[in-house]
């Protein structure tokens, strides 16, 4: 299956054009820059028309509308050709997919949590048989340096990470280390769009898997 990786569009999303052609697209968070429902409902809108066959996508930290908002309420919003994750998971043609917002705390941002153990609740819910894992922020020592050698990541997602093994890690969040990389039996991908200055700079990526 052909899956083109996009994240961190921050409301710039329209400025994404001529998309490569695949069967999937997944959108790995940071969806809005302000949070709010209006860009929100922008990006929905956007993304559903999209010309994929399946459209995935998580929130980020900066998407306080789907932290803040009822559950119910968002479900009713999300158009329904679109498949939103928030601690949950699903099959689409024998691939486990799996999506989580939550980051480190950084400030007092969306889908926050404290590194170590209330964090690590949110990892232990990755199941062990997770083909392609899509978290918000990256798992630490990958792709996740800020300036030039401060290591952001997490390391209880690390942790996870090397005892599911899954074949494809998506994520971004941290803007300026956009790239892949391949250790032992998984690729990880930062897909940021935008760099740290919010100008939309980098390609989406695409997978086969």
């Amino acid at each position: 299956m052909k899956i083109i990786a996009i994240s961190d569009t921050h409301g710039k999303h329209r400025l994404l054009r001529n998309l490569p052609q695949a069967d999937m697209i997944i959108h790995a968070g940071d969806v809005s820059r302000d949070g709010s429902e209006h860009s929100t409902l922008d990006f929905m809108n956007w993304f559903s028309s999209l010309d994929y066959k399946y459209k995935i996508f998580i929130a980020g930290n900066h998407d306080f509308f789907f932290e803040q908002e009822m559950p119910n309420y968002i479900k009713k919003l999300i158009p329904g050709n679109l498949t939103y994750l928030n601690d949950s998971g699903v099959t689409i043609e024998g691939i486990r997919i799996w999506g989580s917002p939550i980051t480190p705390r950084f400030f007092d941002w969306a889908f926050n949590r404290d590194r170590g153990k209330e964090i690590n609740k949110h990892w232990k819910l990755i199941p062990k048989d997770t083909d392609l894992l899509i978290t918000h922020g990256p798992p630490k020592g990958i792709l996740d340096l800020v300036g030039l050698n401060e290591m952001v990541g997490c390391d209880d997602l690390l942790k996870r990470v090397k005892l599911v093994k899954p074949k494809v890690h998506i994520f971004g969040h941290i803007h300026g280390a956009y790239g892949a990389k391949e250790l032992k039996s998984t690729r990880f991908i930062n897909a940021s769009i935008v760099d740290e200055g919010y100008m939309v700079c980098n390609s989406p990526v695409l997978i086969e898997l």
